[in-house]
């Protein structure tokens, strides 16, 4: 093989492995500045110690795989902490918000933190991001404004940017979980975007990394960050 040859794949190579995100299952211990930060909290099935938990309609939360394809040529760091059993809304959302302001203390730009959040994981990010209006952190919402949730609570805005994806085929008392109505109320808003895929998979479209929602996230995410 040519020398020039050569030194182009392991180039390509070493490209391709330093697009590869780091998962974190815990908070770092060490913080790098001029990174970029994704929380992702899953949906509430997975509270416990089983990471593929099965659910009798929905079939299995492939919480590590979901993990893998978010990472996966990724500029991020992920953390997805595996939440224990029964955990209370507000003091993990209290938590979050403390670990966001760790990256911030840290020299992380609030540009590069987004929150991402699942069902009853994006409870918990709705209530992190709002109660964080003040750093204009990303917020991401899968499948979380149902009609009765945070959609009901006036309380709740955000500022920054914010992403809405939800499931066409996945509604609550006959609506569907857009965040719409969230977003008209946040008037600190820096802008909103809202993606509806159609999978046919109800709730379920989301226990598993479909491309449908995850390259919209993931490009999402790029176009946010500093």
């Amino acid at each position: 093989m040519h020398p020039y040859k050569s030194l182009w794949v392991f180039l390509m190579m070493f490209a391709n492995y330093s697009m590869a995100g780091k998962i974190y299952d815990e908070f770092p211990d060490h913080i790098q500045a001029d990174e970029k930060y994704v929380f992702y909290s899953h949906g509430l099935i997975v509270e416990g110690d089983n990471p593929r938990p099965l659910h009798s309609k929905y079939g299995a939360y492939e919480f590590s795989l979901i993990k893998s394809k978010l990472a996966e040529d990724s500029d991020f760091n992920l953390i997805a902490h595996h939440r224990p059993k029964n955990t209370e809304i507000d003091a993990y959302s209290k938590q979050l918000a403390s670990w966001v302001g760790m990256l911030v203390t840290a020299g992380v730009k609030p540009t590069n933190i987004t929150l991402l959040g699942f069902s009853r994981g994006g409870e918990i990010t709705a209530y992190t991001s709002s109660a964080l209006k003040h750093l204009n952190v990303n917020t991401i919402l899968l499948a979380t404004c149902w009609p009765t949730g945070v959609q009901s609570r006036p309380a709740i805005t955000f500022a920054g940017h914010f992403l809405s994806v939800f499931e066409t085929t996945d509604q609550a008392l006959g609506h569907s979980f857009s965040c719409k109505q969230i977003s008209v109320r946040s008037g600190e808003l820096l802008s909103f975007e809202e993606v509806a895929i159609s999978t046919g998979k109800e709730h379920g479209a989301f226990f598993k990394p479909m491309q449908e929602w995850i390259v919209p996230v993931k490009a999402w995410i790029k176009s946010k960050s500093s």
